[in-house]
């Protein structure tokens, strides 16, 4: 870990806990700063908030007051998932206080190299076959994943040794509050239209991505999806060396898809029927990280043996089990629309669709075509189950039906389902409405499969 003084004696204001908030808490009062953490659970039921107390760091739980502030601050490390519209960070940018998220602090601290990926999709995919190509083969790891992933980068950064790389997955929330974040190699998988609900229009929300490059010199790279002309030309963001990837071989400067092969710059590196995870979308993932690891100098060898073996990253149309002739994936990862219609094209068998969860104020006419092609029968539950309905009637499908929760929408979906058939949870919508998070809903999912399919007791609603 650098040695960093910036920051002695320094009162920081951390705002909003969860893994992320502990982390930059504990780094900062390492670092000599004066902390504060600021987290809206009570403190009698915040384990986070009453661990960090035993530590010695100052916690002010119950709410968030906005006399707080009046407190001479040097900044304030706020929560991702903390919107700008909050009252707490609205009176911080009345009184000029710097805001920043936590992965800009780890970078501060990083001796080693960051990889970091962003992206509307596939950003959690194309960071795990990073970290295994840049570690396949080696004695010890030299790579170790962080981020949006699910890590902390404050907790990974401080373990990275010079010689090492953190391989970083960043989200807009995340990068909307970097300053001097810096990648050698940054990654952009795609964007679509995420997050409006956050960041207020689809030009804030293009804007935060882009931050991912927004420091970069000419000895970086940026490693960019080539496949649509909007993403072609935000490469010109960067003043690093522009490495492009494409699935319709529209450049052969980086790593490309020709005649059912994967190349590099001219390298053929193995054929597309090579990577075990199902879809076009994955084809692009592995492209992704493919430019990175030759970047990096890893081997074509070391790339085959990571995408012939990976079998993808849990929520992210994850295969679970089978049974009956009936095969069933976990997609809970997919809160948007976008995602759902990557997961509809990734399978040739008829679907039976299990979708719904927050009504974000969108339509899902977007779909109509795919469940026409993809999907044979749907179960639709929560705010956005009438919505999710009316795509599937405008598709014309066998059958739709509508219940309350993810526990009878499985136990539907199985019941609908024929021999050789994909039951398939893709949500095309964010979990908040039932579920605290995508893992929870995609971890229920997977007990109910289980616990139906072995005809054990149904699991709690």
């Amino acid at each position: 870990m650098k040695k960093v003084t910036a920051y002695q004696n320094k009162k920081v204001l951390v705002l909003g806990l969860a893994k992320s908030g502990v982390h930059a808490a504990l780094l900062l009062h390492k670092l000599g700063a004066l902390v504060t953490v600021n987290d809206k659970k009570p403190l009698s039921e915040n384990v986070e908030a009453q661990q960090l107390v035993e530590e010695g760091i100052r916690v002010i739980a119950g709410s968030h007051p906005l006399a707080l502030l009046d407190e001479d601050f040097s900044l304030m490390v706020k929560n991702p998932g903390i919107p700008y519209s909050n009252p707490m960070v609205q009176r911080a940018q009345e009184l000029k206080l710097p805001i920043i998220t936590e992965p800009e602090l780890a970078y501060e601290v990083l001796e080693g190299e960051m990889v970091a990926v962003t992206g509307s999709n596939g950003k959690t995919t194309t960071t795990t076959l990073i970290s295994l190509m840049l570690n396949e083969s080696q004695p010890t790891p030299r790579a170790f994943v962080a981020g949006n992933i699910g890590v902390p980068a404050t907790e990974v950064a401080q373990k990275i040794e010079p010689g090492q790389t953190m391989v970083t997955e960043l989200s807009s929330f995340q990068l909307l509050g970097t300053t001097e974040l810096d990648p050698h190699i940054a990654v952009l998988t795609n964007i679509y239209e995420a997050h409006l609900d956050y960041h207020g229009n689809r030009h804030n929300y293009v804007e935060a991505k882009m931050n991912i490059v927004k420091n970069q010199t000419p000895e970086d790279y940026f490693v960019v999806n080539w496949d649509n002309e909007e993403w072609r030309g935000l490469s010109q963001r960067t003043r690093g060396q522009i490495v492009p990837f494409s699935r319709q071989n529209l450049s052969q400067e980086g790593s490309y898809l020709q005649d059912g092969w994967l190349y590099f710059r001219g390298e053929k590196i193995c054929t597309a029927k090579t990577i075990k995870i199902p879809g076009q979308h994955n084809v692009e993932n592995a492209l992704a990280a493919i430019a990175v690891a030759k970047l990096k100098g890893v081997s074509n060898q070391a790339i085959i043996n990571v995408l012939s073996t990976f079998a993808g990253v849990r929520h992210r149309i994850q295969f679970v089990e089978e049974w009956e002739n009936r095969r069933f994936y976990n997609d809970s990862k997919a809160t948007n629309i976008e995602a759902t219609t990557v997961a509809l094209q990734s399978f040739e068998q008829p679907l039976d669709l299990i979708a719904g969860g927050l009504d974000r104020g969108f339509v899902f006419d977007e779909l109509v075509p795919l469940l026409k092609k993809h999907v044979r029968t749907m179960v639709v539950y929560g705010e956005t189950a009438d919505l999710m309905r009316d795509a599937g009637e405008k598709a014309g499908l066998e059958k739709i039906v509508k219940v309350d929760d993810l526990v009878v929408a499985t136990r539907e979906a199985i019941n609908l389902s024929k021999p050789d058939e994909v039951i398939l949870l893709s949500p095309a919508a964010a979990s908040w409405d039932q579920f605290h998070t995508f893992e929870e809903r995609g971890d229920l999912f997977i007990k109910t499969v289980e616990q139906l399919t072995n005809q054990v007791e149904e699991p709690e609603k």
